[in-house]
């Protein structure tokens, strides 16, 4: 696929000329700039170019869909016009951090930890989702699973739940090595803190409820001291909290060893202190928050079930606007490590799907060829679990389809919460989504998959019919 080097240019002048770029990157499918006077920006001429599938300001950055497979020949192109050396994300962010309130910093901060480590999430869960369907009852067979029909396959659905399960099991590694990374310290370091707090040594998290009742919680005895001698596997806040703490020591003690020691110094004394910290102090609290806060939205959604369906379903795809989903992505990891699943995740996918028909619906609605044709690959985008295109390209330009997918969604979003869907793990969205539905639930899950097919493309019509002069 070539690049018009004319509409480069475009997109350039239209965000306020070379001198406003602070700084610029590419994500998947965006060019992500740090612009110093976003109101230079001509939204009208940027809207006019062809391979312009969208634009959107959030946490700081003004960011341009492009679409995936073609926006890093467009970033190389422009980086070759501009005469700009090509800048990493990290410098983008640094150049956009000044603009944000705290609560835009706390946002970024988690997405910052959380953003890089899910590919291997998304892709645990799909694999899982492959082996749910593998040895789930009822799929295929009344009461047997197809292993149980064919025992022949027993084997490789085990090597795949294996390496699925992989990911999810050494979780406080991957957020390890993505926060330490993040608060400045070693990320190899934030690796090593994250297997710690996993070691097959300690009491798996998993079975400290029963070991509890049971009176059975293995301790260390440290002076007088009993410390409870549990992992903190699938949990989030213990290894978050520590790894700041572990950043901030390497920091500190780097700063203060001679060069030549360092080695010998830095390294150790930074896991030691952590590490006590963690399982004294950090861990039970953070553990006991965690364990709190999963109990409240639970308690939340059991008796409030519709309400929590029609907020979260409806308003998810504002959350995506405003870039505060992130937020909720350690709350899913929590339900899947302390409730056996999360009910939150179902309404992402639902919603995906609402963005997808709505801009399905402009497809037949609009008469400009161009956003027709954007309409369309956006829409099977959405689809597919990937929804900016969707949302910022058709959706949220003629604000009637945004608003029929956010209806269509909490609709579908009563309707799953109300029958308790829940998924066993985060893996893609859309309609590949039920793959990390637990297979009892998929009935409902399908029932509202079509709620949020119909309902948004219905709704669409009749806003456009009534409330929208076609264009």
């Amino acid at each position: 696929m070539s690049v018009n080097k004319q509409e480069v240019r475009d997109i350039v002048d239209a965000v306020g000329g070379k001198e406003n770029i602070a700084a610029a990157t590419h994500c998947v499918t965006r060019l992500r700039f740090a612009l110093k006077d976003e109101s230079k920006v001509d939204k009208e001429k940027l809207d006019g170019i062809d391979m312009v599938k969208g634009s959107f300001s959030t946490n700081g950055q003004f960011q341009v869909v492009i679409g995936q497979g073609l926006v890093d020949k467009v970033y190389k192109e422009m980086a070759e016009q501009t005469g700009m050396g090509e800048s990493s994300k990290e410098d983008v962010k640094e150049a956009a951090s000044g603009k944000l309130n705290p609560l835009q910093r706390a946002v970024k901060m988690l997405a910052d930890i959380f953003i890089p480590i899910l590919p291997a999430i998304v892709t645990a869960g799909l694999l899982m989702g492959i082996n749910n369907i593998l040895s789930g009852k009822d799929i295929f067979f009344d009461g047997q699973s197809l292993i149980q029909v064919y025992p022949q396959w027993a084997d490789l659905s085990s090597i795949i739940n294996l390496i699925a399960n992989t990911a999810f099991t050494f979780l406080p590694a991957l957020i390890g090595w993505s926060a330490v990374k993040r608060f400045g310290g070693s990320p190899l370091l934030g690796i090593v803190l994250g297997l710690i707090l996993v070691h097959p040594d300690l009491l798996n998290a998993w079975s400290y409820g029963e070991a509890q009742a049971k009176g059975e919680v293995p301790v260390w005895n440290l002076f007088g001291l009993e410390v409870e001698k549990i992992g903190y596997q699938g949990q989030v806040l213990p290894v978050l909290f520590a790894s700041y703490l572990l950043a901030k020591v390497e920091l500190f003690l780097n700063k203060r060893i001679p060069d030549s020691i360092k080695l010998l110094v830095v390294a150790p004394i930074t896991l030691l202190v952590t590490g006590f910290a963690a399982f004294i102090l950090i861990g039970p609290v953070t553990f006991a928050a965690g364990n709190a806060i999963t109990d409240g939205v639970i308690a939340i959604f059991d008796n409030f079930a519709a309400l929590g369906g029609l907020l979260y379903g409806g308003f998810y795809s504002l959350l995506v606007v405003t870039g505060m989903h992130h937020t909720f992505l350690a709350v899913d990891l929590q339900l899947v490590a302390s409730a056996g699943g999360t009910f939150l995740w179902p309404m992402l996918a639902l919603s995906n799907i609402a963005q997808g028909s709505a801009a399905f619906a402009m497809m037949r609605i609009v008469k400009d060829e161009k956003q027709k044709g954007l309409a369309l690959t956006s829409g099977i985008s959405a689809y597919l679990g990937i929804t900016e295109p969707a949302m910022f390209g058709v959706n949220l330009r003629y604000r009637y389809p945004f608003i029929a997918a956010m209806i269509g969604s909490a609709i579908a979003g009563i309707f799953i919460t109300i029958n308790h869907v829940k998924a066993f793990s985060i893996g893609v969205g859309g309609i590949p989504g039920f793959l990390s539905i637990q297979s009892e639930y998929w009935t409902s899950f399908f029932i509202g998959m079509a709620i949020s097919i119909v309902v948004p493309f219905v709704l669409t019509y009749v806003f456009a019919k009534f409330n929208w002069k076609k264009k």
